[in-house]
């Protein structure tokens, strides 16, 4: 793909941290919140067609408190998209289109990652990671891996390019200086073999302006990202984090779930404050044609007033979503069924990614 980077010589040879930007928390104010639409059949196998009702009613809901701003890969998807989000009754003046050839639809990885910094010249920047599907499993991936910059150009906002692999599911904000992650994605050999622990923690400190990277070992089963945090334990607040754990202790989450407790007790913050941790139950297993899904209520969403949860069909998702709207009292929570979506091996996390509001 050939296209025109916008030049900004005074940011040359800085990193964001060093200029002062930092990645807000998910919690944070929103200006939008960025899609590309679904359009890879073999992402959603025999399934696609099933999944836009709930997808939609995804984006209805976001429209209902800020920006959807949503890649498209041509005119044709951009028509196919209208019509499914007008069936939905979806508020379209909410709605923007942006002509952006993707590959797949996970936009949580291979979208930008927004830093802000309120007093900058530019008050918000793009980091462009490298981008692979996941360690290489699923190519053609070079439309997705230069989303962020055509975004950056779009918006006519700096775009910084560290040089290595990092997706968004991976980590995961407090938004006061520490990043959550996991071993078995972040150091997987099929994502950065050539670095170690201490500098992926330097890239991730440099390129998302953070002080502080905490480390669990575990993802879930049937997750084919090697193990995203988005998955697994999200901030609610500074200091505060739902862990999903399983309860039925012959499943094969369980002991899974149970090492990622036992390190989030021993976790400090910047502050010296230990973590609250709220556990959040797993759902029953979703296995579809033989495969365990990797469905997980953490998967969830923040909007600017909701949280959108995926449901799936099961006595487990009341008790998740009473959970939830305990945790977020000043947000409406909002479940979706995410039983069909989950067939491609994400949700409303992984499909979305914010752009902070400045």
């Amino acid at each position: 793909m050939i296209f025109k980077k916008i030049e900004f010589p005074e940011l040359i040879n800085k990193t964001p941290k060093q200029l002062g930007y930092h990645f807000p928390a998910e919690f944070a104010l929103h200006e939008a919140t960025w899609l590309s639409w679904p359009h890879k059949e073999e992402s959603w196998p025999g399934k696609i067609a099933a999944i836009y009702p709930a997808y939609s009613q995804f984006v209805k809901v976001l429209a209902q408190s800020e920006q959807v701003r949503i890649n498209v890969s041509n005119e044709q998807v951009k028509v196919s998209a209208l019509q499914h989000l007008e069936r939905a009754g979806v508020n379209l003046n909410q709605v923007e289109f942006f002509l952006h050839p993707t590959n797949d639809a996970w936009c949580r990885d291979h979208g930008p990652a927004f830093l802000v910094n309120a007093n900058g010249k530019y008050k918000k920047v793009i980091v462009d990671w490298g981008y692979n599907a996941w360690g290489g499993k699923y190519p053609p991936f070079d439309f997705d891996d230069v989303i962020p910059t055509l975004i950056g150009i779009s918006l006519s906002l700096p775009v910084f390019h560290p040089g290595i692999v990092m997706e968004g599911g991976s980590v995961e904000f407090n938004g006061a200086g520490t990043v959550l992650t996991s071993t078995c994605c972040l150091l997987n050999e099929n994502r950065n073999p050539y670095l170690n622990q201490q500098q992926i923690e330097n890239y991730l400190a440099e390129y998302y302006g953070i002080d502080q990277v905490l480390w669990v070992d575990e993802g879930i089963v049937g997750d084919d990202t090697d193990g995203h945090i988005d998955d697994t334990i999200r901030f609610i607040n500074e200091d505060t984090v739902l862990s999903v754990v399983e309860t039925k202790v012959n499943d094969e989450n369980y002991h899974f779930l149970q090492q990622n407790l036992k390190s989030l007790s021993k976790m400090r913050l910047l502050s010296g404050k230990q973590l609250n941790v709220i556990e959040l139950p797993m759902p029953d297993a979703v296995v579809y044609e033989d495969v365990r899904l990797p469905a997980s209520y953490a998967n969830f969403y923040i909007s600017n007033k909701h949280v959108i949860v995926p449901t799936y069909r099961c006595s487990k998702d009341d008790i998740a979503l009473d959970i939830i709207s305990q945790s977020f009292p000043s947000r409406e929570v909002v479940g979706i069924d995410s039983t069909d979506i989950i067939w491609g091996l994400g949700s409303f996390h992984c499909l979305s990614q914010q752009e902070p509001k400045v």
